[in-house]
């Protein structure tokens, strides 16, 4: 898999370029957001942390 970031800094044009990337959304490529890439990288990191119930969290709230 390859990654490609493009910067885009006219509002109107990063419409025109989701727009055309839309047409290989069915040949595999996916579309990702750098914002939700780290987001992404965020929750990953949590997963290796302890879990707590619902219950517990909500006892902890105050």
């Amino acid at each position: 898999m390859q990654s490609l970031i493009i910067n885009i800094q006219n509002e109107s044009l990063v419409e025109k370029v989701i727009w055309l990337l839309e047409h290989f959304k069915n040949d595999g490529l996916e579309i990702v957001l750098k914002e939700d890439i780290e987001d992404l990288k965020l929750l990953s990191a949590t997963r290796n942390e302890e879990k707590i119930s619902f219950e517990e969290y909500l006892k902890n709230e105050n």
